[in-house]
């Protein structure tokens, strides 16, 4: 928008300097009024051989700012279409929020240049639409144009001081005027692609080249034709051996020549060429878009007054070109009256084009003006209010100086006696403080020691037991079977004993990275095994786990061949830190029942007892008086740091004998084998035929020797040792843990009960 009401749009061609400046009509917000206009000849074409363009654009702007103001007016220019880089591009449908990023990827594709080289922007066409968040077939408008281009376009406006908010391609700026001057009362309908409304055709006939601007008020199409009046020109120039003026003369003035004819037939094949270019320009575009129809055709361009060459024109394209005579939204005021105005209307449309586009009210709204000019501008009008915030800022801050320099004087302590008197007693104070102080440190480091050295006298009373404790533990969960002992194989076979030959142990710096992790898999495996045998009657014949008959190691604690699981307990927390794994070895004859055998024999007496067990210790404790009694108390193996027992490993069941009598007859209680020079029994002996046909006798003593089953097996469990004040404090968080747990389990139990509200 404008910075006040009004503003300029300035076209600097090749034959003229065109400017217009125009601000809101007052009543129509869809009309202009002309304040002002002006146009500057230059006196030589600024493609001439002996032109110097850069003099001659100076001295037209020199002309100009003597004619007319431009401070607090906006200030937009055109530059030529052949300079730019123009671009429509369908997109397919996508997220409306992601246009820019795709834009972006298609710049870097159409733009034969690196985006740091060039100026560029774009804008989405209207006519599409969009349909939650998605637009459908958008289509987009790319501009380009190189920086140095841009910087020589702009540099004589520069030099001259006019600063200028908007650059704009003049084909677009052509789009701009027709869009709003001849499109207004067709925008108000929707777009339909399949049946869009007829296509208007402008001709810009310039001074080296010409702009074929193809519109139907949504969609635009342009190409930069290469031939413009100088063509013409340069053809007389050739044809009739003229200098370019006097050539460039007899072009304007070509019915006043002395031979008409001969000036027509020298520019003849101008015009051929001329009307080739916009035939093949409109036969392509009509193959690009099959639904389009040409409606109208309108010139643009001083150039256009070349006597014939609308007819021309019109007779070939067998369409009407109807040159521009005013402007249907622009209200001329007094230039309406200007015979230059008149003269010079044609070549005010990219003018007018600019006006709308800097007020707000043009289709495309793009502009090729570098980011860089843009934020230095808006820093340099910052600038006064920067330097007023600084100096606003110093005055508060001397201000604030000198209300604390009399606030100190006020309050000087090196002039002052009360303040002497003051500070001397905050010294001797501080003095005896800091004696003081160093009297504490000193007594609460000598306490600290005092109870350092406690500590580790009382751990090592308490560490001493811990072994025996832990022995005292494991005789506890040791099964015991309280019936009178018989040397027979029933009784044998159904004893709730379990014989331990090895105990065994191993430290860890980390349980459960070098035990607990690498055995993980293992485990977990082991007590799912447990779980099943607890629900199946086992079978005596077959091992019962995957590692029944391996060899476990009576002599090492080791852990069993297993993939690292996840390194957390199955049951409880996860251990940390050091501790012990303690291997028992160990065996049982109660074999006798299929339901109650081998493995499950030791999972159900041994391993149970490990994990929910208890042993009276000594661990008494007064809590009014805060000291131990040596009472005898249940604690639990739990609490003494018994954790994770499992049956490592177990044998198959092999056949063994017992011999009540071996010991006195000086042999063992037991063998693999039947022993020599016994009978097993007399019912077991072979009969012998005597001479009266009796059954003779055994001879030697009988054998009370019998045959049981013996299962062999290896328990492992970690103990991380706990002193008796430990064991008291995970005692009572256990406990608290339970009661918790209970409670929360009432609570659920009496929601449950309460009946549903109504």
């Amino acid at each position: 928008m404008a910075k006040g009401g009004a503003v300029w749009g300035i076209d600097i061609g090749q034959c003229a300097l065109k400017a217009l400046r125009c601000r809101p009509h007052e009543k129509e917000p869809r009309r202009l009024v002309i304040e002002s206009f002006d146009y500057i000849e230059y006196p030589k074409i600024l493609t001439q051989p002996e032109a110097e363009p850069a003099e001659l654009i100076r001295e037209a702007l020199e002309t100009f700012l003597s004619r007319n103001e431009l401070v607090g007016d906006t200030v937009a220019m055109s530059v030529g279409g052949q300079n730019g880089l123009m671009r429509f591009i369908k997109l397919p449908p996508v997220e409306a929020k992601k246009i820019p990023d795709i834009v972006k990827y298609e710049a870097r594709q159409q733009i034969p240049f690196s985006l740091d080289d060039v100026v560029w922007d774009y804008q989405q066409l209207t006519g599409g639409s969009e349909e939650d968040g998605f637009a459908l077939e958008p289509e987009v408008g790319l501009f380009a144009m190189k920086r140095d281009q841009v910087a020589r376009a702009l540099a004589p406006l520069e030099a001259a001081g006019i600063e200028v908010d908007l650059i704009q391609l003049a084909p677009l700026s052509v789009y701009n005027y027709v869009c709003f001057d001849r499109f207004e009362e067709m925008k108000s309908q929707p777009y339909d692609p399949a049946k869009p409304p007829a296509s208007t055709v402008v001709i810009s006939l310039g001074t080296d080249t010409t702009d074929l601007v193809v519109t139907n008020g949504f969609r635009v199409w342009q190409r930069n034709i290469p031939i413009g009046g100088n063509h013409f020109t340069r053809a007389l120039s050739k044809e009739l051996k003229l200098t370019f003026v006097k050539a460039e003369h007899l072009k304007r003035n070509a019915t006043q020549a002395d031979d008409p004819k001969a000036v027509f037939q020298a520019m003849r094949p101008v015009f051929s060429d001329l009307l080739a270019e916009i035939q093949r320009s409109l036969g392509y575009f009509q193959s690009l878009d099959k639904a389009a129809q040409i409606g109208e055709v309108i010139a643009l361009g001083n150039a256009m007054k070349l006597p014939g060459l609308q007819r021309y024109l019109a007779q070939n394209l067998e369409q009407d070109v109807k040159p521009v005579e005013d402007f249907n939204r622009l209200t001329a005021g007094s230039a309406g009256s200007n015979a230059q105005y008149k003269e010079n209307i044609l070549s005010f449309g990219p003018a007018y084009g600019l006006c709308v586009q800097a007020l707000g009210k043009s289709e495309l709204k793009t502009n090729l003006l570098p980011e860089e000019i843009v934020r230095k501008r808006m820093i340099r009008a910052k600038k006064p209010w920067a330097v007023a915030g600084v100096a606003a800022v110093l005055l508060g801050l001397t201000f604030n100086y000198f209300t604390h320099v009399s606030s100190w004087r006020s309050a000087d302590v090196t002039n002052r006696d009360d303040f002497k008197s003051a500070f001397s007693l905050t010294t001797s104070t501080k003095s005896s403080a800091d004696t003081l102080e160093k009297e504490r440190t000193d007594l609460k480091a000598a306490a600290d020691s005092l109870i350092k050295t406690q500590e580790q006298l009382t751990s090592n009373v308490e560490g001493r037991l811990e072994w025996l404790d832990l022995v005292k533990a494991l005789d506890a969960a040791l099964p015991r079977d309280p019936r009178p002992r018989e040397e027979t194989a029933e009784h044998v076979m159904s004893r709730n004993e379990v014989h331990v030959t090895a105990l065994d142990e191993r430290h860890f710096a980390d349980l459960t990275a070098e035990y607990i992790t690498p055995i993980d898999a293992k485990y977990l495996e082991s007590k799912n095994e447990d779980a099943a045998a607890g629900a199946a009657t086992g079978d005596p014949a077959a091992p019962a786990d995957p590692a029944a008959g391996a060899t476990a190691d009576a002599g090492a604690v080791t852990a069993a061949p297993a993939a690292a699981g996840d390194g957390a307990a199955a049951a409880g927390e996860p251990l940390t830190g050091p501790g012990f794994v303690i291997q028992l070895t160990g065996y049982h004859y109660h074999n006798a029942d299929l339901t109650n055998q081998t493995r499950k024999f030791v999972i159900e007496t041994l391993v149970k007892a490990l994990e929910e067990g208890t042993v009276k210790l000594p661990d008494g404790y007064d809590e009014d008086a805060k000291k131990l009694t040596g009472e005898l108390v249940d604690v639990s193996f739990q609490d003494m740091g018994i954790s994770r027992p499992w049956l490592v490993a177990g044998k198959p069941l092999k056949p063994e004998y017992i011999d009540p009598d071996a010991e006195l007859m000086g042999e063992g209680g037991m063998s693999a084998g039947m022993p020599a020079g016994f009978n097993i029994a007399p019912a077991a002996a072979a009969p012998v035929a005597g001479a009266e046909g009796a059954v003779a006798e055994p001879t030697g003593p009988v054998s009370r020797a019998f045959e049981v089953k013996r299962y062999d097996f290896v328990v492992q469990f970690c103990w991380q040792p706990k002193t008796r004040a430990q064991r008291r404090e995970a005692a009572a968080k256990r406990l608290a843990a339970e009661a918790e747990a209970a409670a929360a389990k009432e609570a659920e139990a009496a929601a449950a009960e309460q009946p549903p509200a109504q």
